[in-house]
């Protein structure tokens, strides 16, 4: 299988030459190459059984690299197991309009912070207003910035329990069946709340304008721009629930650890090009092959490397770290879901088993002892 990482050894070290990079973007092209080789150094398994033995490179654990996210995501899927309420789950998509790129591109932390504010914000306050819900409700929020052809592309994805503690923190108030809130009342006020936000940062001196984006350092210009945001789509998607914590697990774990491309979408590497599959969600969700210098490619890989010590997953409400021992257990009460969520617990803990990489791996030389590292 081709490989992120055989692209960038193999183009990386001119694509350097030709393009001054930040360190944080040095580091993860250093970090993607030197991957599972000798560079990282390595163990030796033995089986306990037989004695083979067999020498294993070690992993980068780089966020951005697409052969470290297996064992991370499913270790954090094992520590949500106990956040989990047997109700339906929604998926809502907050996504911005693509005017906005160009400007998220050069201001990455200061654009994906607003991002995330208003967004959290938007769900918050609608949840809490008694025309939709009446209640606190809590909810995971991931980032992401590209799209399957990997260009630009900033949006959250959230998953929100159907339902929230009562403003009064005595009842558990459930959403309609398949019903959350209207995405247009959600996308006007995620809309305001994140224009309101840009144009704080503005005045505050917390924005750049580098490049083909310098005209936006221009006060009357900027301000067009922010004025002409309100007309263009704010595009929000809410799925229909989930049927249960079983399933909004194995969902929402497609989501957490990706990367911008994952080794399997890439095809081949031939004269100087790359070809991967991605998927053309405005022409059926058709399935479709890509071709392009790999110079780009590198560029639209690199577009998604998040800036140092940048948290992508955020928990808010009543599943934020200072609610976890007071609301959301309230609302484990209030559900009587402690016998419930412990089987679903057991359930799930027998699939994480299978899809964790631990190191008890069976001998492949006699199939009866396990590899142990030495």
């Amino acid at each position: 299988m081709i490989e992120v990482a055989d692209i960038f050894r193999q183009y990386g070290s001119s694509y350097r030459q030709k393009h001054k990079l930040p360190a944080h973007i040095l580091r993860t092209m250093d970090a993607i190459e030197k991957c599972r080789t000798m560079h990282l150094g390595g163990h030796v398994d033995q089986c306990d059984s037989c004695g083979h033995t067999s020498i294993s490179y070690n992993s980068c654990r780089n966020r951005h690299c697409p052969k470290c996210q297996a064992s991370s995501r499913e270790k954090w899927l094992e520590d949500r197991m106990d956040d989990l309420l047997p109700v339906g789950y929604f998926h809502v998509v907050l996504t911005i309009p693509q005017e906005l790129n160009g400007l998220v591109l050069r201001n990455q932390k200061e654009l994906y912070s607003i991002l995330f504010k208003s967004g959290s914000e938007t769900l918050i306050e609608l949840g809490k207003d008694t025309k939709h819900l009446g209640a606190e409700i809590g909810f995971i929020a991931i980032l992401h910035t590209w799209g399957q052809n990997l260009m630009e592309h900033p949006h959250l994805h959230c998953v929100v329990p159907g339902g929230g503690l009562s403003l009064d923190g005595k009842r558990w108030i459930h959403t309609k069946k398949d019903f959350f809130i209207h995405v247009d009342v959600i996308s006007s006020l995620f809309r305001g709340k994140f224009i309101h936000y840009l144009k704080k940062s503005y005045k505050k001196d917390k924005l750049k304008f580098p490049g083909i984006i310098r005209e936006l350092g221009n006060e009357k210009d900027f301000r067009q721009f922010t004025d002409s945001l309100y007309n263009k789509k704010w595009v929000v998607y809410c799925k229909p629930p989930f049927g249960g914590p079983e399933q909004v697990l194995k969902y929402i774990g497609r989501y957490t650890h990706r990367v911008a491309i994952s080794n399997r979408r890439i095809i081949k590497v031939e004269d100087g090009n790359v070809t991967f599959s991605w998927r053309d969600y405005k022409d059926g969700d058709k399935v479709k092959e890509m071709t392009i210098r790999t110079e780009e490619f590198t560029r639209r890989f690199l577009l998604h490397i998040l800036p140092d010590n940048f948290v992508k997953i955020r928990y808010y409400g009543i599943l934020s770290s200072r609610n976890k021992n007071t609301k959301l257990k309230k609302c484990k009460e209030l559900l009587g879901c402690e016998e419930i969520m412990e089987d679903y617990k057991i359930r799930n803990r027998d699939l994480l088993a299978n899809l964790v990489d631990t190191s008890e791996i069976t001998c492949p030389c006699c199939g009866k002892g396990i590899m142990r590292t030495r």
